[in-house]
């Protein structure tokens, strides 16, 4: 098990369809203590019902750098060095998420750019003195980064602002020996997803466009990610890996 005694803190799990949830899954079987962090006492009851007895559940709200703070204040007191951090956070008002994207609002365009990506760097900022050598950082995107995809919007903005801030942070981190990377995850129906309108459909034509012809699943981009955390992937810095079954070739 090639995560054995390594300490991996998974920031964004909201039920058991998350892909989240499965990153910690793959990354439980491949040995990890997981530390997971929720946003409020509502996502904690949640997750309470998915972790282990021995897992760490710490409150973290991403739009706040005091609790930011805190959360990684505990984590410190509790364990002192942590191995891996994965962040599968992001969030836009449901109404910026269809209709022209030159309507999107002001208050609309900075809170999907606070909480989807900023929210990035503030987490490896708090987490940066806490990392192991050999240590990975992952986050979560979307292909909605770099196509026009339907009712996407303002997310697939901040998706593209996460991916630069993964390269500017590899190259930052790389300096302490933790390498930073992002999965662009193909359409799979969560609860994030379930907020832009036609995602039925995306996710239709999505798993249309894979080579099999069967759409991706959780545990399946877990396992990259378990990958991307772990030493075995030191080699891979600054990178957007895709796993969507090929659905980025066509």
């Amino acid at each position: 098990m090639y995560l054995e005694n390594k300490k991996i803190v998974v920031m964004g799990v909201a039920n058991n369809k998350s892909i989240a949830w499965g990153c910690a899954k793959a990354m439980k079987a491949q040995g990890a203590t997981l530390i997971y962090t929720y946003q409020n006492e509502r996502m904690e009851k949640q997750l309470a019902k998915l972790a282990s007895p021995e897992d760490l559940l710490i409150e973290c709200d991403v739009v706040s750098d005091e609790s930011i703070r805190r959360a990684f204040a505990t984590i410190e007191a509790r364990f002192g060095k942590i191995d891996g951090l994965v962040h599968a956070i992001a969030y836009s008002k449901k109404e910026e998420l269809s209709g022209n994207i030159s309507d999107v609002t002001r208050e609309g365009y900075a809170l999907a750019q606070d909480i989807s990506a900023y929210s990035l760097l503030a987490v490896a900022k708090a987490a940066k003195p806490l990392f192991n050598k050999g240590a990975g950082l992952v986050t979560l995107s979307y292909m909605g980064s770099e196509r026009a995809i339907p009712n996407y919007n303002v997310m697939g903005i901040a998706k593209a602002a996460l991916e630069s801030a993964v390269r500017y942070l590899a190259v930052e981190f790389g300096k302490i020996a933790v390498h930073v990377n992002a999965i662009s995850a193909g359409a799979i129906k969560t609860l994030a997803v379930s907020g832009v309108d036609g995602y039925k459909s995306l996710i239709k034509e999505s798993d249309s466009r894979t080579v099999d012809g069967e759409g991706v699943t959780i545990d399946e981009v877990g396992e990259i990610a378990a990958f991307l955390v772990s030493p075995l992937a030191s080699g891979i810095v600054g990178d957007v890996i895709y796993v969507d079954k090929g659905v980025h070739l066509t």
